[in-house]
């Protein structure tokens, strides 16, 4: 791997279709959803980083008990935002037991620091959505519409979970926004004025500010 910053934010060597996992997720539920579909390589000292998906691309990942120990997770969050080598994406446990702690953290990643942040319920479904995001990186296997329609079948349920629970989308305007933009990447990097045809004008910008990064 390349040499990281003082940090651990620098950039890391992550071979083609590979995630790179700190090593503390060996063993665990989440690890154990994405190994068979996407090739898992465990590595020491990735901290404050949870899951490599490229070079530039990282995930954090918040669990339940991070959320119920205080705010202790700002810390990471914060050294990745700061980082002039990483986009980083918040994937967040949200559950009946943190649903209390849900908004805090979302405003402190969305408004504050201006990052991506993805709610699941489970380590399986972050699972299903880490491979989604990995695939969706890799252009060859878009290129092939066997291994698409593959993806798209693995990763539906996940990907329809979270986008319902973008602010003023739900479970009917989900799918609409889906069929348009099949992807967290494409949703994300969609305008206004393309969001509003399928869901009016105040949940398009709803959605654009969900998504809306600092540069």
């Amino acid at each position: 791997m390349e040499r990281k910053s003082p940090d651990g934010t620098g950039p890391v060597h992550v071979p083609f279709g590979h995630v790179v996992a700190n090593e503390k997720w060996r063993g665990s539920q989440l690890a154990q959803g994405m190994q068979g579909k996407i090739n898992l390589v465990f590595e020491e000292d990735l901290t404050p980083v949870d899951f490599y998906l490229s070079n530039r691309s990282c995930i954090l990942y918040i669990t339940e008990a991070d959320l119920v120990a205080g705010n202790g997770y700002r810390k990471r969050l914060v050294r990745v935002r700061n980082s002039s080598h990483l986009q980083g994406i918040v994937v967040v446990e949200k559950t009946q037991m943190t649903e209390q702690y849900f908004s805090a953290i979302q405003k402190f990643t969305v408004l504050d620091l201006g990052m991506v942040l993805l709610p699941v319920a489970s380590q399986m479904e972050a699972s299903c959505l880490i491979v989604q995001l990995v695939q969706e990186q890799t252009k060859e296997v878009s290129k092939n519409p066997l291994l698409r329609k593959k993806r798209a079948l693995l990763s539906e349920p996940s990907l329809l979970r979270t986008v319902q629970q973008i602010p003023g989308v739900g479970k009917v305007k989900a799918p609409l926004l889906l069929q348009k933009f099949p992807s967290i990447y494409q949703l994300s990097n969609a305008s206004i004025q393309e969001l509003e045809p399928i869901v009016g004008q105040t949940v398009a910008q709803q959605i654009h500010a969900f998504f809306t990064h600092s540069r």
